[in-house]
């Protein structure tokens, strides 16, 4: 039986060009972005996801295995950027992912991203993996509500426990959090790594090393000139996520994603998507760590 390389797990979605639901749409989704990351980084993604027949998924690389799963309609979203931050709207949801929908001879990949956008993914899917697969998740579709007219709010993850034990590393954005450290608790209590994003100012590692001990390494960015921030994030945890089961590294792992992403806000879509001969070679000329006089 072939394993898969990088299994991404989660809803592609209509990204809307403006916010009325009849525009025109680029495909989206942590799928999607990390599809191409990982590509770009020359490693084979298999994606597993829920999305209407009519969806253009031409934007998803050749490479990559897909399995799409029927659903009537397909996330939907319309991001509306502001001086106060992101203005989110969810017009349209596709159905769940359970624990049945992941075929038998894809639950050993080397790696696994969970990217829920609209709680999509059971909680009976990330205990799908054994030892030999890195479990990672980019969780913010777990803290996520919306309103009757389909706003989008954060909200506390409280029923997470049960996911969570089942992880070994976490992606989260501040803004997933609410700027709310706090919120972050959970995570330390059941997973190793934490990583959390502040967009232009890098990214933040916590290693939890037992009896509440917390080691915190903050990441610098690579200055960047952004065009478009949609799917940073999607592209840093899948970044981080190879690199982590590459090297073992998280410090250096993170300060690979960092420059991933920032390579790619800089242009619109998935375009800015670099190829790991780029990354390495920005990292190798701003050295980062403990060698470099860094934390």
């Amino acid at each position: 039986m072939d394993h898969p390389d990088i299994l991404l797990i989660g809803h592609v979605t209509r990204d809307l060009l403006s916010a009325d639901p009849r525009s025109d749409y680029r495909l989206g989704g942590a799928v999607s972005f990390g599809a191409v990351t990982a590509v770009r980084l020359g490693r084979a993604p298999t994606v597993v996801t829920r999305a209407a027949s009519s969806t253009d998924l031409s934007a998803l690389p050749a490479e990559a295995e897909v399995t799409v799963l029927p659903s009537p309609s397909t996330t939907t979203f319309a991001n509306v950027y502001t001086e106060q931050g992101r203005v989110q709207y969810c017009p349209a949801r596709a159905l769940p992912i359970a624990s049945g929908d992941i075929d038998v001879r894809l639950r050993r990949p080397r790696a696994v991203l969970l990217g829920p956008l609209v709680g999509e993914i059971g909680p009976d899917v990330a205990g799908l993996f054994g030892d030999a697969t890195l479990v990672v998740a980019a969780p913010q579709g777990w803290m996520r509500r919306w309103d009757d007219a389909g706003r989008v709010y954060s909200k506390r993850w409280d029923d997470a426990g049960g996911i969570l034990r089942c992880l070994d590393a976490v992606v989260l954005s501040q803004e997933d959090i609410e700027h709310d450290l706090s919120r972050l608790e959970p995570f330390f209590e059941h997973v190793p790594l934490v990583v959390v994003t502040a967009s232009c100012d890098g990214s933040t590692l916590y290693r939890c090393r037992g009896r509440g001990a917390i080691e915190k390494t903050r990441i610098p960015p690579r200055p960047a000139e952004e065009v478009d921030p949609t799917g940073a994030g999607d592209v840093f945890a899948t970044a981080f996520m190879i690199r982590l089961e590459e090297t073992g590294d998280p410090v250096q792992s993170a300060r690979f994603a960092n420059v991933a992403a920032s390579f790619g806000v800089e242009q619109a879509g998935m375009g800015g998507i670099p190829c790991r001969e780029a990354i390495l070679a920005y990292m190798q000329e701003h050295p980062f760590g403990p060698a470099a006089g860094g934390p």
